[in-house]
């Protein structure tokens, strides 16, 4: 399959509408992680280069961008839809070289990508001014206005760029705010393309801009930057951390959606022909690079050994390989250092005792130059083990016994993670009562990993807050501002 020609040369960063270098005048190597080579290089930006982003988000930001009308931005973003299915293929074979996943499932985007584009776009109208009753002596009005908040920093992770980065463009374009994103140095070439035919379709110089280079120089620098009103991150709680403190400087807004370790929970009375392949890809979907993977799987104990063959002989049919290959079920993960992390991990869960059913090394022969694990099992763990309280990031499963409801729910909620869970049963009551009590932001039932984004997603506790998709995730990029008219 061909390079596609975006690829050639070195990549550089976009500001004010114009592709400049770094001015560290350093760049950091794009390396494809199914083959460990070098594909070609994106520029390291530093703190200066942030500070001319930022500047140039302001700029736009108050400029004609201003004066544009909820028609014309809607107009802009139904420009920006076609021009980005016109060449999605593109996009999903530079996601695919980039971070590793399946053609068949970055090519699978091109219609959430146009259900998302076309929801933001139907919200341009969301900066109203409506009329407020009031309660003052005399004679006034009052008005409540929503405003756009004004320039958006975005740091978004290397698990799906071409997702993540709509979480961003789509409401900054729909609210008129302007932003300045920071991809992951992992994986910024989808972005940067994004970036490319944004500016094709018409989107004004300076209302989105691209720095990229690492979170300890680019993404420190607009997330403490004076000028930057919101940030909103998607990553590690750890970096979160960072993140809230140095958003203190000028009190910006912030919005968080950090890891998980999520319970997806499998009664006795499920249909096991459904819990299994769809517990398994809770887990392994993206090589378990999703925030959301339902990475502890409660089963009722009277079919806990059942559910772990049924799920071993799933897992051995998955196929792993190079995202290029049409039969990839599973690409790699995202680098060495993703990989040797996940390896610690599966050394861990057997030095505490966990069984492992399948799985758990690296795969060699054609596959040997990048980084490839197997979809790995562990049966028999215990809530208090490493594999069950910390983030693996990988295709590690952790299957876990338990014995009845109010068992299954203490022992899901015994995290410091609330990002989403899972239930799996043929009771409807069952369903009910699980899904109100897990303490996470998103719960499926009989289901895994579905999103609309007229509805959204979120976490709690030390899995982040706020909201993206809906209109709430909207409306964060407003804010309210009351108006008192003295009529008299």
């Amino acid at each position: 399959m061909n390079m596609p020609a975006f690829m050639n040369g070195a990549k550089k960063l976009l500001i004010g509408g114009e592709w400049i270098e770094a001015q560290s005048g350093e760049r950091i190597d794009a390396i494809n992680p199914a083959t460990g080579d070098v594909m070609c290089q994106i520029a390291r930006g530093g703190t200066g280069d942030v500070d001319r982003a930022v500047a140039a988000a302001r700029h736009a930001f108050e400029g004609e961008w201003s004066r544009w009308t909820p028609h014309q931005r809607r107009k802009l973003i139904l420009k920006v839809h076609d021009v980005l299915l016109d060449n999605f293929d593109e996009l999903a074979l530079i996601e695919t070289l980039d971070m590793g996943a399946p053609l068949a499932r970055t090519r699978a985007f091109r219609e959430w990508t146009s259900q998302v584009i076309q929801f933001y776009a139907s919200h341009t109208d969301a900066a109203t001014t409506e009329a407020a009753p009031n309660s003052l002596p005399g004679n006034f009005m009052t008005l409540k206005r929503k405003a756009p908040v004004g320039v958006v920093g975005g740091i978004i992770p290397w698990n799906g760029p071409l997702m993540g980065q709509w979480w961003i463009f789509g409401p900054t374009l729909a609210t008129g705010c302007t932003a300045v994103i920071k991809p992951a140095e992992d994986a910024s070439l989808s972005v940067l393309r994004t970036a490319e035919l944004l500016l094709e379709a018409g989107v004004p110089e300076g209302v989105i801009n691209v720095v990229t280079g690492y979170g300890r120089d680019a993404g420190q620098a607009l997330a403490e930057h004076m000028d930057v009103d919101r940030v909103a991150f998607t990553g590690s709680y750890v970096t979160a951390q960072s993140i809230i403190r140095a958003s203190a400087g000028n009190i910006k807004r912030v919005q968080l959606e950090l890891g998980g370790k999520s319970p997806d929970i499998v009664f006795a009375d499920a249909d096991l022909d459904k819990a299994v392949p769809g517990a398994a890809m809770g887990v392994y979907t993206n090589s378990g690079q999703v925030c959301v993977a339902g990475t502890r799987i409660f089963v009722q104990r009277p079919i806990h050994e059942e559910f772990v063959a049924r799920m071993r002989d799933f897992t051995r049919t998955i196929r792993v390989g190079n995202g290029l290959a049409p039969d990839t079920q599973l690409g790699p993960l995202i680098s060495q250092r993703q990989l040797d992390r996940v390896m610690n991990y599966v050394e861990i869960g057997g030095r505490e005792g966990a069984r492992l059913a399948s799985g758990g090394t690296r795969l060699g022969g054609e596959l040997a130059s990048g980084f490839f694990v197997e979809p790995t099992i562990f049966a028999g763990v215990s809530n208090d083990m490493t594999i069950a309280r910390e983030e693996i990031f990988g295709p590690v499963a952790s299957i876990i016994p338990f014995d009845d409801m109010e068992e299954a729910i203490r022992l899901a909620n015994d995290t410091s993670f609330g990002l989403a869970g899972g239930v799996w049963t043929r009771d409807l009551s069952t369903a009910h009562k699980v899904s109100d009590a897990i303490d996470a932001g998103t719960v499926w039932v009989n289901c895994y990993g579905v999103l609309d984004p007229a509805v959204g997603f979120g976490g709690y506790k030390m899995s982040g807050y706020g909201w993206k998709g809906s209109r709430e995730h909207v409306d964060s990029f407003l804010y309210p501002k009351a108006i008192y008219m003295n009529l008299d």
